[in-house]
C-alpha cells in the first residue's frame, strides 16, 4: 500500500492541557484542526505512522531514523510529566528505509541516536492521535494498533530530504503498509515584537508562503524557498515538510489548509493532503526532479556571471581539491582568467575573506583582516583553499561537492579604531572585537544579524571574549563584496 494521507502539524507543547494550563484556549482553531487530523488518521486506520520532527536526533550531514523496538517520552521538561506516550516502532519499515537509503547513497540510517526518548515534535501529534484512539476504544470502535517511524532532520539539501520521503513511499509500497505521514514543524518564530523570539519582516512572509503552498499543494515552493528568508524567519518545520512532499511524490492530491494561527508570535499551520489517485500516476508532481532542474539551472547562471574575484577563488580551490596544487596567480592561471583579472587584483594588497555556501548553507569561510601576501590575487587564492579545506567547523570540501559551491569574496578596508558600539552599523561595517591577545571578527551585512548588539555578541564569542569585561576594544571596517 502507498502513503494513504499526509498531514503538516505544529508542535507547541502548550496545546497539551497539562502544559498549557488554559493557554491552549488562545489557539482554538489549532486545537480544533488537530482533533480533525486525529479523526482522519483514526478513520484511515494506518498500520504505520511516520513522523518527522525538528527535535529528534539531528545531524548536519545525516538523516537520522530512530531504531530499536520503541520509545517513550513525556512533557516533564514543560512541567507535565503525567502526559506522554509509549510507542512501538515499525522495525521492518525502518529496516526497509535504511536499506533503500544505503542502496541509493542517501546518508540516512539509525546510527548515532543521542536521545532515544520521544521529543515534543512527536509527542504533541501523538497526544491528539492517542486521545482520539482512546475515545474510539471507549466507544468500542478502536482502529487497529499502529507502529511508529520517527525521522529527524538534517543540514542536507532540500532534495535529500525529499528523497528520504520518496523512500518512505517506496518502503510503504514494498511492505504493503497502510502508512500515514505526519510532518511536525512550526512555521516562523518571529511574528510579533512581544513574542518570545521578537519580530522580523520575513516571519509573516515565510508563513504566507508556506500557507499558500499548503492550500495549493505546491510542494515545489517548499523546496525552493529562499534560505536567507527562512533563516531570518526562524522557521522550524520546512525540512519536515520537504520529506512529506517526497512521501507524496508523483501522487495526485487534494490539499487543505485546515487552520493557521500565530497569537503567541509563532506560526502554527495545519494542513491535510489526501491522495486522489495512485502514487506515481501524476508526472506533474515529480517535485524532486523539478527542483533538481531548477537548482542546476541556477548554478549554471551563477557561474556564467561570476566576477573575476570569484572565478579566481573557484579556480584556486578546485585546483587544490582535484590535484593538490596551490595556485600562483602570476603563472598558473588559464589565459582567459588571467586576461579577465582587473589591475586591482594584481597590483594592490588587502585583507580578504572567501565564503562558500552549499544549498544555501555556509560550507566554509576563512580570511585575513590585513594582507599577508604580495597581492590581493594571492590573498584570495590562499584564502579560498583555507575556506574549503581548513575551516575547523567543517570537513574539507570533497571533489564531488565542487560543482555545488557558491562563492563570494569580501575585500576588506583597513580597520579603524572606534570608541564603542555606538559607532557601529551591522549593515555597513564589519566589526573586530579585541581583548588582550583574543580577537573575534564578523563581516557586515549578514543574514539574521540586524543589530549592533547581535553583531558584537557573535564577534566577541568567536574570540572567547565577554563584551562586558574590561579592556575590550572595537574596530570597524567596510567590505567590497564580489559575487
Amino acid at each position: 500500500m502507498p502513503v494513504v494521507a499526509a498531514f503538516a502539524v505544529p508542535h507547541p507543547p502548550l496545546i497539551v492541557p497539562g502544559v498549557g494550563r488554559g493557554r491552549e484556549a488562545g489557539i482554538p482553531a489549532t486545537v480544533d484542526a488537530y482533533r480533525e487530523v486525529a479523526r482522519r488518521i483514526a478513520d484511515l486506520a494506518p498500520e504505520t505512522i511516520a513522523v518527522s520532527s525538528p527535535h529528534a536526533t539531528s545531524y548536519l550531514d545525516y538523516l537520522h531514523i530512530s531504531g530499536g523496538p520503541g520509545a517513550r517520552g513525556d512533557f516533564g521538561r514543560f512541567g507535565d510529566a503525567a502526559d506522554g506516550s509509549t510507542v512501538a516502532y515499525d522495525e521492518a519499515f525502518v529496516d526497509a528505509l535504511c536499506e533503500a537509503a544505503d542502496a541509493c547513497g542517501l546518508p540516512a540510517g539509525t546510527a548515532g541516536e543521542r536521545e532515544p526518548g520521544l521529543d515534543w515534535g512527536v509527542l504533541v501529534p501523538l497526544h491528539f492521535i492517542q486521545e482520539e484512539y482512546a475515545r474510539r476504544r471507549e466507544a468500542g470502535a478502536a482502529p487497529p494498533t499502529y507502529r511508529l517511524v520517527r525521522i529527524g532532520l538534517s543540514g542536507l539539501s532540500p532534495l535529500d530530504h525529499y528523497r528520504l520521503g520518496e523512500l518512505v513511499q517506496h518502503a510503504a509500497d514494498t511492505l504493503g503498509r497502510r502508512c500515514v505521514y505526519v510532518a511536525s514543524g512550526d512555521l516562523s518564530h518571529k511574528l510579533t515584537e512581544d513574542g518570545p523570539y521578537g519580530y522580523a519582516p520575513d516571519g509573516p512572509a515565510f508563513d504566507e508562503l508556506v500557507c499558500h503552498a499548503f492550500e495549493e499543494g505546491d510542494f515545489l515552493a517548499l523546496m525552493t524557498a529562499d534560505r536567507g528568508m527562512c533563516e531570518r524567519a526562524a522557521e522550524c518545520g520546512l525540512r519536515s515538510f520537504q520529506i512529506m512532499a517526497g512521501a507524496l511524490d508523483r501522487t495526485p492530491i487534494r490539499s487543505e489548509l485546515l487552520s493557521y494561527e500565530g497569537p503567541f508570535g509563532v506560526g502554527y499551520g495545519i494542513a491535510a493532503f489526501e491522495p486522489t489517485g495512485p502514487a506515481g500516476s501524476d508526472g506533474t508532481r515529480a517535485f524532486g526532479e523539478a527542483y533538481a532542474r531548477r537548482h542546476a539551472e541556477d548554478l549554471r547562471r551563477r557561474r556564467e556571471t561570476e566576477s573575476p574575484w570569484v572565478r579566481l577563488a573557484r579556480f584556486s580551490l578546485e585546483s587544490f581539491v582535484r590535484g593538490g596544487r596551490r595556485v600562483d596567480p602570476d603563472r598558473d592561471l588559464p589565459d582567459d582568467l588571467a586576461a579577465a583579472l582587473p589591475g586591482e587584483l594584481t597590483s594592490t594588497r588587502a585583507g580578504a575573506f572567501v565564503s562558500l555556501r552549499k544549498d544555501g548553507r555556509l560550507r566554509g569561510c576563512i580570511g585575513t583582516i590585513l594582507p599577508v601576501r604580495g597581492t590581493l590575487a594571492a590573498e584570495i587564492c590562499a584564502n579560498a583553499v583555507s575556506a574549503g579545506c581548513r575551516d575547523p567547523r567543517f570537513d574539507p570540501v570533497g571533489e564531488d561537492e565542487l560543482d555545488e559551491l557558491v562563492y563570494d569574496v569580501d575585500v576588506l578596508s583597513e580597520p579603524e579604531d572606534v570608541e564603542g558600539p555606538g559607532q557601529l552599523d551591522p549593515a555597513r561595517y564589519g566589526v573586530i572585537v579585541t581583548c588582550g591577545d583574543r580577537r573575534g571578527l564578523l563581516l557586515p551585512d549578514l543574514d539574521g544579524v540586524d543589530t549592533v548588539e547581535e553583531q558584537v555578541r557573535i564577534a566577541a564569542r568567536k574570540g572567547g571574549i565577554d563584551p562586558a569585561e574590561p579592556g575590550v576594544a572595537y574596530q570597524r571596517f567596510t567590505v567590497t563584496r564580489h559575487l
